[in-house]
């Protein structure tokens, strides 16, 4: 089967935007080809820092012939409704074929040539490819992220002909700007033209480009008794640089080791993309760096290694004067300038969401072991370092500078560390934090933004989620289950409703006991502290407060429907069924490190026979329950045994459900939740037994009253344990 080859050849495509590119190319030819019918082998795209390629293998040299039924108005129709179809097929009335009353139009099209389509479909991806930004050239009309040069374009081996504003395709393409022969390379097929770019120069594949880097970084590192730090990040970067990438190990000033890792890290690799490198008999960094350059050097790179370590030392040098310069301010400074800074408009400013977290996590501090003070101490420094020189420079660096900085300032380390790393975990990969501290800093500050962003109503919206809140939620859910913290979240809520019980034991209470208190500061009109549930009055607020000021009303049951969303999604991950987190959260707890539990043992439960009978019994009930609500309200009370003529089975599954009852409440109580499920699994058998052998609709009322009893009290055990209801299967 033929293949097409296209490469679309232009000035330097920025590495950041080369694979989505290459996606973008793949799916929008893909996808028009795939309209017109057309199928084939394997598809591959390829993006560099010159060009973007795609290869179709196995593409069939025309479309198929198409036959395609449209289902017309019946033949009795009025007529304004079949000259509306004629007029759609652009048929006549004896070209139409009646079935049982119904006329069909049969509409038929011959095949294209591949070619024709091909180049069609190019024109219409090159003019309107979604580049993050794109720019126009010279005076045509065109626009592409960077200048194109050419278009090759072949289909079995022959150039496909057309013309994109003043670009005619060919067989022509490019080797290395500085490396190649300087001729241009006219190709015949992939396999021609991968070979003939390296031998010009070009790795065309990202994966290759990678590998080598790698490889001879490593070499180069090795030979001088020294290893590379990995950077994923930069590799993927310098590998969408460099067509024919080829590592240089240079040397810098040893007295910049004097700063922080981190600083001369990201000074390498924000300003430079240098790789650091590291003595493996030492800790810390070498006084050397790893730069990938794009062309092989007669002197083996030492120009370049030199030219490049005089940069270096200047961007290391500012590096030093904002870390110098940072010790002199100090925090005391940073924090006063915090209230200058606005978090939100409608949440204060950072000095005030500072003082929310410091109150949040001292209270916090019991629950994880942290002592108290040095919670709120670590809270209070935790922001000042957004207003230090360095991270001005290096956004990234917030916290980490922080925590160097208390350490400097003589606090301990409990409150340098805590600094340091409360905005962990930032990502599903990131680590957590186990340090207590760090723990109660870190629950303190998502807890707020949660409570803070939900209480004015900010949510996110189907992806849209510009504050992170669902980063935050699942933060918190790590920090609570990875670190076996004991913590209710909301003890005291009323679901759908803007309402809001404060004095528990929640952590989400005590962050909106300090949205209670800032409200109070800030002159708005009190509320009672032990309940919050006035509904929102914007004309109140705006008339006691600026847009900088806070309602103190939280969703709490949006929020903790949120949790259970971000929950779910954590332990879908982790092998778990999303139904069985559903059937736990709706039982109203918000222990989260309890519902896993409980989760995991519904799991296993279910997973055995006694389990999965006993939940098709559970079902069988509740629809015989649920049809019997919809006559009238269920009768209520003990279940009477002994009565005359009672079937066994029935008295069984009595006592049975009682003893159930009983252990269930004890295994609970202890939170001995594989127990309560073995107390279940003993329901399995009288539960079987009392379907296959009793009638619960009798034609005598007293015996259906007993047995609809009997199903209520079997549902409400079960229901002790999870919401079944909620459980597929």
């Amino acid at each position: 089967m033929p293949q097409l080859l296209l490469e679309i050849f232009s000035e330097e495509i920025p590495a950041r935007m080369q694979q989505g590119a290459a996606r973008d190319l793949d799916r929008m030819v893909s996808d028009r080809l795939k309209a017109a019918g057309l199928t084939w082998d394997a598809l591959t795209t390829y993006a560099g820092p010159r060009r973007l390629t795609l290869v179709i293998d196995g593409l069939p040299v025309a479309t198929p012939d198409r036959e395609e039924e449209i289902k017309g108005p019946r033949a009795s129709a009025p007529e304004q409704a079949l000259d509306g179809f004629l007029r759609k097929t652009g048929l006549t009335r004896d070209q139409l074929t009646e079935r049982d009353g119904v006329l069909f139009a049969v509409l038929s099209s011959k095949g294209r040539a591949t070619t024709d389509l091909v180049a069609e479909t190019v024109d219409q991806v090159v003019r309107t490819f979604p580049w993050p930004k794109s720019m126009r050239w010279g005076s045509g009309t065109l626009r592409w992220v960077r200048p194109i040069k050419r278009i090759l374009c072949l289909f079995d081996g022959k150039v496909v002909p057309f013309e994109i504003d003043g670009i005619q395709s060919d067989a022509i393409t490019e080797g290395h700007r500085f490396l190649g022969s300087g001729a241009l390379l006219r190709v015949s097929d992939f396999i021609d033209y991968r070979t003939q770019l390296e031998k010009n120069f070009v790795l065309l594949d990202v994966a290759d480009r990678k590998l080598r880097i790698l490889e001879q970084a490593k070499a180069a590192c090795a030979a001088r008794g020294l290893a590379l730090v990995d950077d994923d990040g930069l590799l993927d970067e310098v590998a969408g640089l460099a067509e024919w990438p080829t590592p240089i190990l240079g040397d810098m000033d040893p007295q910049f080791l004097a700063l922080p890792p981190e600083v001369v890290r990201l000074s390498m690799k924000v300003h430079q993309k240098y790789f650091a490198v590291r003595d493996p008999s030492k800790d810390g960094l070498a006084p050397n760096f790893l730069v990938v350059a794009n062309v092989e050097a007669t002197d083996g790179g030492k120009a370049l290694a030199a030219g490049n370590s005089r940069v270096l030392s200047a961007r290391l040098n500012d590096a030093r004067f904002f870390w110098d310069e940072d010790q002199k301010v100090g925090f005391d400074a940073w924090n006063a300038k915090l209230s200058g800074v606005t978090f939100h408009a409608k949440l204060g400013t950072l000095a005030e969401r500072v003082e929310r977290i410091a109150a949040l996590a001292r209270e916090i501090a019991p629950l994880v072991g942290a002592d108290a003070d040095e919670a709120g101490t670590a809270a209070r420094l935790s922001k000042a370092d957004l207003l230090s020189g360095m991270v001005s420079e290096f956004p990234e660096l917030q916290g980490i500078m922080g925590g160097y900085y208390a350490r400097l300032a003589g606090h301990s380390d409990a409150v340098a560390d805590a600094v340091r790393d409360h905005y962990k975990p930032q990502g599903p990969a990131d680590t957590v934090p186990t340090a207590p501290v760090t723990v109660a800093v870190a629950l303190a500050d998502k807890l707020d933004t949660l409570v803070g962003f939900f209480a004015i109503d900010e949510k996110p919206t189907g992806s849209k989620d510009p504050f992170a809140l669902r980063r935050a939620a699942l933060g918190v859910i790590r920090l609570v289950l990875e670190n076996g913290v004991r913590v209710r979240l909301l003890p005291h809520f009323t679901y759908g409703a803007f309402v809001f019980r404060l004095g528990g034991d929640g952590a989400f209470e005590r962050a909106a006991k300090a949205v209670h208190q800032f409200r109070q500061e800030m002159g708005l009109p009190e509320i009672p502290v032990d309940k919050i549930d006035l509904p929102f009055n914007q004309d109140d607020f705006e008339k006691h407060s600026s847009d900088a000021k806070l309602a103190a009303e939280v969703d709490a049951g949006a929020l903790l429907t949120f949790f259970a969303d971000r929950l779910t999604v954590l332990l879908r991950d982790q092998g778990q069924r999303h139904d069985l987190v559903a059937a736990v959260f709706a039982l109203g707890d918000d222990d989260l490190v309890r519902i896993v539990r409980r989760v995991e043992a519904l799991a296993a439960f279910l997973a055995t026979d006694d389990g999965a009978n006993l939940l098709a019994g559970y079902k069988r009930a509740s629809n015989i329950l649920r049809a019997e609500e919809k006559k009238g309200p269920l009768p209520t009370g003990m279940v009477q045994t002994g009565l005359p003529n009672q079937p066994e089975p029935e008295t069984t599954l009595a006592f049975a459900v009682g003893a159930a009852r009983t252990a269930v409440e004890a295994a609970l109580e202890t939170e001995d939740f594989a127990a309560a499920m073995t107390a279940l699994a003993r329901l399995r058998a009288p539960v079987d037994r009392f379907f296959d052998d009793v009638l619960v609709n009798s034609d005598i009322p007293a015996e259906r009253e007993n047995r609809l009893k009997l199903l209520g009290q079997v549902r409400d055990v079960m229901g002790q344990v999870a919401d079944f209801g909620q459980i597929a299967g």
